[in-house]
């Protein structure tokens, strides 16, 4: 798998395993080991190091991190950084605010170490959780797929892996892993599903299950991928920029199917800073092109209003610009009149210097 995944990436030269010290991160890096300790790939040359990130979330974080840092030299592994990060509060939960601080650490090393990849030890049952979490929350397809096997420069090549082989690994290679509490902790709804959800579910449906929720990630990324790629195409047709606004014609998104026309929606709401909008969001967006004469605001998460212009207003635009008295002084170029109205996304909070 390991061997697999660094093929599909181009055979980096160089790369880190992201280790927390768990059966997982330390079953990936004991398996990485051995490519380090051949010193290529296929006959391209690899070198392995590791990074520990310990987050301070827990009492004797660091004292697991020092730990994780001597077996991964242990390993042969080199150089092994260690960085340790403060989880900032910014009402995303604990557990996206870690995520974002780890990867912040991640690829801060990778630049330092000069790393093409860093490997991450997501297992096949984690994947599974990850699923079923998406669908507890009413998530769509791009949520379902789950995690991707490579974005950028991290890879999981674990993916297809259950969590007890990770801890067989281990066990042939004399490590003692550490087995992190919060994984137990019923107040995670990741933990919940861990322990609970996903036993009851093996139990109750028979085996399979964790293979076949995989599977689903699998074929949804497919999916998608191909939705993502047209909606992309279809934004870069369609989008009209004036200043900080973008805008997109009534009449060619009614058009488009409905999953093209939410997903081109959502871009828009990014392209001028907003977040990714809840489906209710989005609903309300899309409603505004259902209405007679302008109509809105619709308020976007990431501090976006969206609303719309009908054709009366643009021409009312069009004949104020051209007066003699206009804000141009009648100095203003004819153009082409608007054949429909339009979609307006416009950014509420002033941009970032």
């Amino acid at each position: 798998m390991v061997q697999n995944a660094l093929a599909d990436a181009g055979y980096p030269a160089h790369v880190l395993v992201a280790c927390s010290g768990g059966p997982d991160s330390m079953a990936l890096a004991a398996v990485a080991a051995y490519f380090a300790r051949r010193g290529h790939v296929d006959g391209h040359p690899l070198t392995v190091g590791a990074v520990v990130v310990d987050h301070q979330l827990q009492e004797g974080s660091a004292q697991v991190a020092a730990a994780t840092v001597h077996a991964l030299k242990e390993l042969g592994l080199s150089p092994v950084d260690l960085r340790t990060v403060t989880v900032a509060s910014t009402g995303m939960g604990p557990e996206a605010a870690a995520r974002d601080a780890r990867h912040a650490a991640l690829e801060a090393a990778a630049q330092e170490h000069r790393a093409a990849a860093i490997l991450l030890g997501h297992t096949l049952d984690d994947q599974a959780e990850q699923v079923l979490l998406g669908l507890a929350r009413g998530s769509g397809t791009r949520s379902l797929a789950g995690m991707r096997p490579a974005r950028g420069l991290l890879l999981r090549p674990f993916l297809g892996l259950r969590r007890a082989d990770t801890l067989e690994i281990c066990d042939v290679e004399d490590l003692e892993p550490w087995h992190d509490p919060s994984n137990a902790d019923p107040s995670f709804a990741r933990s919940r599903t861990r322990v609970e959800v996903l036993p009851m579910l093996e139990e109750k449906l028979g085996p399979g299950v964790a293979e076949s929720l995989a599977r689903t990630a699998s074929i949804l990324q497919l999916d998608a991928d191909y939705l993502e790629d047209v909606a992309d195409r279809t934004f870069a047709a369609l989008a009209e920029r004036s200043g900080p606004e973008v805008s997109l014609p009534e009449e060619a998104l009614g058009e488009l199917s409905p999953a093209i026309r939410f997903r081109v929606i959502a871009k828009a709401a990014a392209d001028v800073g907003g977040q990714q909008p809840s489906y209710q969001r989005l609903l309300a967006a899309e409603a505004l092109l259902r209405r007679q004469g302008s109509a809105g605001p619709v308020e976007l998460p990431g501090g976006v209003s969206v609303y719309r212009l009908s054709l009366a207003e643009l021409a009312q635009r069009d004949a104020a610009e051209t007066r003699p008295d206009g804000p141009d002084g009648g100095a203003h170029v004819p153009r082409e009149a608007a054949r429909c109205g339009k979609l307006v996304f416009r950014p509420q909070k002033p941009p970032q210097e």
